[in-house]
């Protein structure tokens, strides 16, 4: 399985950011998928995960400014994020799991997408 993950840019506080992460293979809706991020000198970190059957979570810092969501029919996992701050800047991964779940620490996933640098200014 590959993971693309794409919609990476420089925002402006306040402003909006659409990740999607595109899977290879005829498995993708029995995925779970997350998406975690990495800011410079920090760990990565849990940011948003859905389960094959659709329910979702966040990390508490996003809860109320970011969806998670899933079109299995194109493969892909989509994370949209508004109010965006200056301290969600940082590499964006996607991360697929064969257990059909979302978890909050990375053991959990099978798969990695490259990762997508999100930048927002202030």
């Amino acid at each position: 399985v590959q993971l693309q993950a794409s919609g990476g840019g420089l925002v402006q506080a306040g402003g909006s950011l659409r990740l999607s992460c595109k899977a290879s293979g005829r498995t993708f809706s029995s995925y779970g998928m997350g998406w975690f991020r990495q800011a410079p000198g920090k760990e990565r970190e849990f940011v948003a995960g859905i389960t094959r059957s659709g329910s979702t979570g966040f990390t508490d810092s996003v809860k109320g400014r970011f969806t998670i969501s899933r079109d299995n029919a194109k493969n892909t996992v989509s994370l949209q994020m508004n109010s965006l701050k200056p301290e969600d800047t940082a590499v964006y991964y996607c991360a697929a799991s064969t257990m059909g779940s979302y978890y909050t620490g990375s053991r959990g996933y099978n798969y990695w997408g490259q990762g997508t640098q999100v930048t927002v200014s202030s």
